[in-house]
């Protein structure tokens, strides 16, 4: 933990009789009832004890406290209190205070020019959002105390470790349930015994914050996640959409799912995948479905890792096939950080997304298995029936018409990259001219997930059985298709158009129609195919055409 103090009571209070410590705790109140309990009849002097080391918050957290009377008792509570205590800098901030959330949020919105809306008015909560230079935002609440006082505010809230609270003026900290302990000990624990029941989606947002800070859930918080995983049918789908993308675009995705599966959460959230589990594959699957499933989401986040634009290549030198996919596609770093940074949703990432896609894209297997008379187990199919229950789900999680389109359309075309690179092992034959063609006119930008959902899918399909000629098949096939993408599209995929439908209107006097669109699209496939390169031979073509 940053700033880790030498003194057993730096960021608490304690209770001094005569100079000489008596007790301690996590806020006044705690210190003064402990003290009381054996010194109830002497003076007792309560003070906070100082971190060794000040804590370190956003600018705006300065810039809060300026513009806010001296007398306004005030606190900064919850991740952003955490993250200082971690030596990270939190750009969401929550402030709470016994009254008035939402007029403080507007005195504050006001002085700082920010934007400025009602979060919550049941509540009395204020939200302000202020925009940085580069785009940026933080977003801060003001809410008021959840109870009769900030100590009964904190042990309403999830985890301990987000239950410390810091006053605004005083810098001094309220730590009533042991937070920073549990941070020193990397230790997840529930504030209360009722806290899931309180709120299911705590399931989620415990299983996201142990794999991100690299703590262990405490043995009866694990239990109290369990007891209360049946409840999360009752919290409402966006809820749910917006902590599984935390999950999904924070850390160790595979191994949050597959901790919420443990808890028996996950069947609750994502009921499809639960009939992945025991569907039995032919070679060269190593793996049933559902296990095959979480190990490809694994291998996409290692991927993803070495394909970044800070990316050190020393952490793939115990990964012969990170290090041959650096070799190969490092180059587009840059790009796909730039692909990645435009999302189809502004509160979602694409990232996020594709994770999401990759846990559905055999989730057809189960309902296309099949036997055929030579004992041939096959799952034909299973890329349009998982493209349809990805659609189902999606629209349930209330997902954007774009973000759903662009599931459904890689879940349809994931076997394309596979199918390419067997031709490539098998027959010697790179992806031709008019294949790249018809896989960007049919995928367009998706495609860039094909090819990072066909890598995956390859290691977790093979895992320890993959060759070095089977990985450098796909490696080249993503390659090729990648570079038609980025570095000669309007040769290979959008090329300029050469003649248009009132041309062969006026030419050959073809009615607007079915017919029209078809002789257009022939024309780009043979320019892209490089039959065609003018408007003459465009128009040569049509003309065979049409006889």
């Amino acid at each position: 933990m940053a700033g880790e103090d030498q003194n057993p009571y730096a960021g608490r209070w304690v209770a001094r009789v005569r100079g000489q410590i008596v007790a301690q705790g996590g806020t006044p109140e705690q210190v003064r009832r402990a003290a009381r309990s054996t010194r109830y009849k002497e003076t007792l002097e309560i003070v906070f004890m100082p971190t060794y080391e000040s804590l370190t918050f956003s600018s705006l957290v300065e810039s809060v406290r300026a513009v806010l009377p001296d007398n306004l008792t005030i606190y900064l509570v919850g991740g952003a209190v955490r993250d200082a205590m971690l030596g990270r800098v939190s750009h969401d901030l929550d402030f709470a205070l016994s009254r008035n959330g939402i007029r403080t949020a507007k005195r504050v919105a006001n002085a700082l020019k920010a934007d400025f809306y009602p979060l919550d008015p049941e509540r009395d909560t204020g939200r302000v959002i202020v925009l940085a230079e580069d785009g940026t935002r933080t977003f801060m609440d003001f809410a008021t105390f959840r109870g009769p006082d900030l100590e009964a505010d904190l042990i309403g809230r999830d985890f301990t470790i987000n239950a410390i609270a810091m006053d605004l003026h005083s810098r001094e900290l309220h730590d009533p349930l042991g937070g920073v302990v549990d941070l020193k000990d990397k230790r997840l624990r529930a504030c209360s015994p009722s806290a899931f029941n309180d709120d299911p989606v705590r399931i989620l947002r415990g299983v996201r914050q142990a794999a991100g800070f690299g703590f262990r859930l405490q043995a009866e918080t694990r239990q109290g996640m369990k007891a209360a995983a049946g409840q999360l049918g009752n919290v409402s789908p966006e809820r749910l959409r917006d902590e599984l993308f935390r999950i999904l675009e924070g850390p160790q995705p595979a191994a949050c799912l597959r901790a919420l599966d443990e808890l028996g959460a996950l069947h609750n959230i994502l009921p499809e995948l639960s009939a992945l589990k025991g569907v039995e594959q032919p070679a060269p699957h190593v793996s049933e479905v559902w296990t095959h499933t979480l190990s490809a989401v694994q291998h996409l986040e290692s991927i993803l890792v070495a394909l970044t634009p800070d990316y050190h290549p020393e952490e793939s030198a115990e990964d012969l096939f990170n290090g041959l996919l650096v070799l190969r596609l490092g180059r587009y770093r840059r790009k796909l950080a730039e692909y990645f940074g435009t999302p189809l949703n502004v509160n979602r990432s694409i990232r996020g997304l594709l994770f999401l896609t990759v846990l559905y894209h055999d989730a057809g297997k189960p309902f296309c298995r099949t036997i055929d008379e030579h004992g041939q187990m096959r799952f034909l199919g299973h890329d349009q029936c998982g493209a349809e229950l990805a659609d189902e789900r999606a629209r349930q999680l209330s997902l954007s018409n774009d973000e759903i389109e662009h599931m459904e359309i890689v879940i349809r075309n994931h076997m394309r990259i596979h199918y390419l690179a067997d031709r490539l092992v098998k027959e010697k034959k790179a992806p031709s001219r008019r294949a790249i063609y018809r896989f960007f006119r049919d995928v367009g930008q998706a495609g860039i997930d094909l090819v990072l959902l066909g890598l995956a899918d390859c290691r977790a399909t093979y895992e320890q059985s993959l060759s070095q000629e089977t990985w450098s098949a796909y490696l080249d096939v993503c390659r090729t298709l990648l570079e038609n993408w980025w570095e000669k599209p309007q040769e290979s995929i959008a090329p300029p158009a050469l003649i248009n439908g009132n041309d062969l209107m006026k030419i050959f006097g073809i009615s607007s129609g079915p017919k029209l669109g078809e002789l257009l699209e022939a024309v780009r496939e043979a320019q892209a195919t490089g039959k065609v390169g003018t408007r003459t031979e465009a128009l040569e073509l049509v003309r065979a055409m049409v006889k």
